[in-house]
Parts: C-alpha cells; sequence; structure tokens
C-alpha cells in the first residue's frame, strides 16, 4: 500500500448498543455495571452506560486494518481517552473512525485517527504506526 500524507486511509461508522457492549464485557471479562446499567451509573455521576474504553479503542484500530493488506504490520498503537460514549438504552450510539495518513519515513507511515461520538472528540492522539 502506498501513504501519502493527507490520504484518508479507511472511515466508517460504527453502530454501538447495548447488546454491543455485553458482548464485549463477556469477551473481556470486564463486568463493571457502568457498562450496562443506568442506575449504577447515574450513582456515580456518570450521564448514562458508557462504552468500554478498550472498546472504543479497538473499533478505531480494527477500521483502519481493515483497510491494510493483508500482510500489512502494525508497530504500535496509542490513544489518549478524553470523553465517553454514552450509549442509549433504545438508540445505542454512534462512533465515527476517519483515518488519515499523518506522516511517512523510510520505515513507517503513522496514520491519524480522529474518533467522535456525536461532536465530540473521544480518543486523542490516536495514531497507529505501520510498516511500509
Amino acid at each position: 500500500m502506498e501513504y501519502t500524507v493527507g490520504d484518508i486511509v479507511a472511515e466508517r461508522d460504527v453502530h454501538l448498543t447495548r447488546e454491543s457492549l455485553v458482548r464485549y464485557a463477556g469477551a473481556s471479562g470486564d463486568f463493571n455495571p457502568i457498562h450496562y446499567r443506568d442506575d449504577v451509573a447515574a450513582s456515580v455521576g456518570l450521564p448514562g452506560v458508557l462504552a468500554h474504553g478498550m472498546l472504543t479503542m479497538g473499533i478505531a484500530s480494527s477500521v483502519v486494518v481493515a483497510a491494510l493488506d493483508a500482510d500489512a504490520r502494525i508497530l504500535d498503537y496509542g490513544v489518549r481517552f478524553t470523553k465517553p460514549v454514552v450509549v442509549d438504552a433504545e438508540n445505542g450510539a454512534d462512533v465515527r473512525v476517519v483515518a488519515t495518513v499523518g506522516a511517512v519515513d523510510d520505515t513507517a507511515a503513522r496514520i491519524d485517527l480522529k474518533v467522535t461520538f456525536g461532536e465530540a472528540t473521544v480518543l486523542v492522539k490516536a495514531q497507529l504506526r505501520v510498516a511500509v
């Protein structure tokens, strides 16, 4: 794959439901009730049931991985969590991921991820490095 600074590598909207959260909890072992119970989320001052941070991080990277060549090697991946993704019981939540080439050198391309929920950026400094 050719990497040119500014090119969009991938973009996708991912819809999350409460069922998505329960399935992720089962796969990850993270059964913190703030991820599936409104009453618990409210009791600790949260605006509602939250998607797991690692689920959001995984969704973001999966958008890029799906667009890469099968033999691509990811060298590293990091994010900083800034805002929660609140998953409504009836309507769920839509997370938008846009992956853009931020830099290229002799060994790697840096893919910058813009990850948003509504108008809020939920991950910052979200970057993957892919071997070139």
